[in-house]
């Protein structure tokens, strides 16, 4: 009997999981690629555009994102803000760039693991790829604030640099677009498989029950309606649907052009704090909460926000082993940092 009873649980329970794995993808979650092939059929499926893949561009591209000449100060790199052993973020509120000033409209910086990913670009959507991406704070004056002319000639003031640059990009050598492109195929490369994907991809046991109920309660409440496809978001969604964003008045950030705003990615959420545009909440459980009264219109009470913290923490991934890279030389030729 004991048997019996046994066997009827764990059937029950196998096919538990096994509906909810085919609940979660008909509600559009979708699991991370396993290899660059994957990645670039999403990309076709996204429309979005991108550059061949090389594996040459990914190493200068490294070289590129740990460099922090390609600041006008000499001492940012995209690494500052978009810190890639802090989540892929930078831990703090507001962006710090050019001058150790805050970011003129208060916006927080979004991570950079699995941002290959997203449909869209920048908190208002208006870069579609992350070559295009990588153009605007490097030039920026409030983030690295170098313009596109400096940056060639600082890149190309490094023979080491024009020679990968000649050997990858050919006649075109060292320019911006390359430059930008070099990065984005580095970033290419910074995706984070979770046990979430493994759940999604046919393993039962990857999700603790806790992690499978916040699953359920993060499907049943709604989330996936902006939180969805392969990053649970990347997406443009209009934001304050229901309710009032309490914190709305810190910075001046109101979306694109329709109020659109890019809805930010939950990967490894549990490591990106603080939350929101204006990186105004620092609680997981109260960001959970508060998106329930604005977009949902509904109260998650501490209860079931707790329940899908679990989850969410499920989709803290592995981080690809990034060794930090030894950057040419500066010469002679190389413009001075610039304070």
């Amino acid at each position: 009997m004991r048997t019996l009873l046994f066997t009827a649980i764990f059937v029950a329970s196998s096919l538990s999981a096994m509906n909810l794995i085919d609940e979660a993808k008909n509600s559009g979650l979708k699991p991370l690629p396993k290899d660059q092939k994957g990645v670039e059929e999403i990309l076709k499926s996204n429309g979005i555009k991108a550059s061949h893949f090389d594996l040459r561009k990914v190493e200068l591209g490294k070289k590129l994102y740990f460099d922090p000449r390609l600041s006008k100060s000499g001492i940012i790199s995209c690494n500052t803000c978009h810190n890639l052993g802090l989540g892929g973020a930078d831990g703090v509120s507001t962006a710090i760039g050019n001058k150790w000033k805050e970011n003129p409209h208060h916006l927080n910086s979004p991570t950079v693991y699995n941002a290959f990913l997203n449909n869209v670009q920048f908190w208002d959507g208006r870069a579609k790829n992350l070559a295009d991406q990588a153009k605007g704070p490097i030039q920026s004056e409030p983030e690295m604030a170098t313009p596109a002319k400096l940056a060639v000639e600082k890149i190309s003031s490094l023979p080491e640099y024009v020679k990968e640059f000649k050997q990858i990009y050919g006649k075109s050598g060292v320019s911006f677009d390359n430059i930008a492109d070099a990065i984005a195929n580095f970033e290419r490369t910074l995706i984070t498989p979770s046990r979430f994907d493994a759940f999604l991809n046919g393993d039962e046991k990857a999700l603790s029950n806790d992690e499978k109920k916040g699953l359920r309660l993060f499907i049943d409440k709604g989330c996936v309606a902006c939180h969805n496809g392969v990053n649970l978001g990347g997406n443009m969604q209009p934001f304050q649907v229901a309710g009032k964003y309490k914190f709305s008045n810190l910075g001046d950030f109101k979306g694109d052009a329709n109020g659109m705003v890019k809805t930010p990615t939950l990967r490894n959420v549990a490591e990106t704090a603080p939350y929101f545009h204006n990186g105004a909440i620092w609680k997981l459980t109260d960001a959970i909460k508060e998106m329930g009264s604005v977009q949902l219109g509904i109260n998650i009470s501490n209860k079931d926000a707790e329940s899908i913290e679990t989850f969410l923490k499920s989709l803290t991934g592995v981080k690809p082993k990034i060794i930090y890279p030894q950057l040419p030389a500066s010469t002679e030729k190389t413009p001075l940092p610039q304070f």
